[in-house]
């Protein structure tokens, strides 16, 4: 690592390879560890002033209002974006510079033309931020057999042309780009929310998109340090040297639970070509486990990294020629996605916890929900619906999210569930060969983190029919207060889907008549039953 150049270390997550940055993110998760955590006092960056922030005196200044302002830009820069194609005068803070990483984001085309739907990409841009495209793509869980699908996170995407490209159309379009700034705290008035940099600049907006990702010191003051509910530690490496290198495994596990540090670890697998040459291949492990004091740190998880890669891939470590190591951390809340706090200040993206809790990475997630977003952001802006509740709406609670939850409970390894070593493997194994005989119609949306109602209710009936035996060993692993939890999200599943299904196309006429408000209210209802019962997600043929 030390013999890796970091001069190309960029901002978010994945953007630094150097071993500095991994002691310093090992010193973020030990921190998040510490039983001290709660009680650490919160540095408060969003205010509550009552009264006028005098924002005519600001206009005065050239440049320093607008109707939305972005913090974060890595992302941030696709829901700005999106919002100036729609006439909005937006504009991005970023603390480093707007730019993607080197290492490449791994995505289905389905989900990358989101991006040429909402406007802010053509197809042959799309066609240009493309590095590698791959078939087919194994699911395989400890020699139990593998599953081949075509088309899903088969397509390598260049964070940094892709980021790049998104940029200039914001700017083309009069954008503006605040880099190397820092949020040192916000004001929220009666008429307007007033940001202030740690350099003294002072910018108004009506509205602030909070973008900074799963470490935003907003939602740190939002959450008050509260402990995430769950976390996916991922290390990983991009190298050259691997002769077979034409397709891609989604998740893949090569081995039963292990002790790391005293805590078991349950360790799966991702590999994909790269673009960078055809047989350099990017490698993530990654596991699932709580935030508490004695968990394993990042360089535990690399040592065992370098270990098992050789058996995993079959290319003994001397010969291949380590281009990038990858590390990170993903912490997941039950009440995701999170609610506003204040008036005037939304989250978004991994901010907003949107991602699902078994995946690391918002981009996907953040290309789904980016027509949504853009759209309820400009209906507010324009509306000025921008109190709490308002906002609200668009991070709505979502049943398919929070049924996401069982599923990252059982594929993390627990000391004392009093279930094989092999339990894990076994587990996911059956419902995947389960979900390969039910069609595409099912596999496909649960391997692009979409869960849906029928698709589920299939999957169980046919594992419990066919594998009654692994009921009792579910029961011990995931825990019987964790499944009569999830059976409420299950029940609000199949009812948003009803509602989406049935009560949508009733409704949906009658929305134009209503007042402006109660319009947007409405319109936002009917896009939390669409997406909280994963309805959004449309088969390609």
């Amino acid at each position: 690592m030390e013999r890796i150049s970091s001069s190309n270390e960029v901002g978010g997550a994945g953007g630094a390879y150097s071993y500095d940055a991994l002691k310093r993110l090992d010193l973020v998760w030990s921190n998040i560890c510490s039983k001290s955590l709660e009680a650490e006092k919160v540095p408060e960056v969003v205010s509550r002033v009552p009264g006028s922030s005098k924002i005519l005196e600001l206009e005065e200044n050239a440049g320093c209002s607008f109707d939305v302002l972005v913090c974060g830009g890595t992302l941030g820069i696709f829901i700005a974006t999106a919002l100036v194609t729609r006439g909005l005068h937006v504009a991005i803070i970023e603390r480093n510079l707007i730019k993607g990483r080197e290492q490449e984001w791994n995505i289905s085309r389905k989900e990358l033309l989101e991006l040429v739907e909402v406007g802010i990409l053509t197809k042959e841009e799309i066609e240009h931020i493309i590095a590698v495209e791959f078939n087919p793509n194994r699911c395989g869980f400890e020699r139990k057999g593998d599953i081949w699908v075509e088309d899903l996170l088969n397509l390598g995407v260049s964070p940094a042309n892709l980021v790049e490209t998104v940029k200039r159309c914001f700017i083309s379009l009069g954008g503006k780009v605040f880099e190397a700034k820092v949020v040192s705290s916000i004001d929220i008035y009666d008429d307007a929310a007033i940001l202030q940099l740690t350099n003294g600049e002072i910018l108004s907006s009506h509205l602030i998109i909070d973008s900074m990702g799963n470490f935003s010191p907003i939602v740190k003051q939002i959450r008050s340090c509260r402990k995430p509910d769950g976390v996916c530690l991922v290390v990983g490496s991009c190298s050259r040297g691997f002769s077979e290198n034409t397709s891609s495994d989604i998740i893949f596990s090569s081995s039963s639970v292990k002790k790391v540090q005293e805590t078991p670890l349950q360790y799966f697998w991702e590999a994909f070509p790269a673009g960078t040459g055809p047989t350099d291949r990017t490698t993530y492990m990654f596991t699932y486990v709580e935030a508490k004091p004695g968990s394993p740190k990042l360089e535990h998880l690399l040592e065992d990294y370098w270990d098992l890669l050789p058996s995993y891939q079959g290319v003994p470590l001397e010969e291949l020629e380590i281009l990038r190591v990858i590390f990170g951390i993903f912490p997941t809340y039950r009440d995701s996605p999170l609610p506003a706090a204040f008036d005037r200040v939304l989250q978004v993206g991994d901010a907003s916890g949107i991602q699902s809790p078994v995946s690391f990475g918002g981009f996907g997630s953040m290309t789904r929900h980016l027509n949504r977003l853009s759209t309820g952001i400009y209906e507010a802006v324009k509306g000025n619906f921008i109190d709490a509740y308002s906002l609200s709406l668009i991070n709505p609670y979502m049943p398919n999210l929070s049924a996401s939850w069982l599923f990252q409970r059982a594929m993390s390894a627990r000391a004392h569930a009093e279930v094989s070593s092999t339990f894990i493997n076994e587990l996911l194994y059956f419902n995947f060969q389960a979900m390969q005989k039910l069609g595409n119609t099912v596999i496909r949306p649960f391997l692009q983190d979409v869960i849906q109602f029928e698709p589920l209710v299939k999957t169980l009936v046919s594992v419990m029919i066919n594998q009654p035996q692994i009921l009792p060993s579910i029961f011990k692993q995931v825990g019987i207060h964790v499944i009569l939890d999830w059976s409420v999200h299950f029940v609000m599943l199949g009812y948003y889907t009803f509602l989406s299904s049935y009560i949508d196309p009733a409704l949906r006429p009658w929305i134009n008549y209503l007042p402006e408000r109660k319009k947007y209210e409405w319109a936002r209802h009917l896009e939390a039953w669409k997406y909280g019962s994963g309805l959004d997600y449309k088969q390609v043929e």
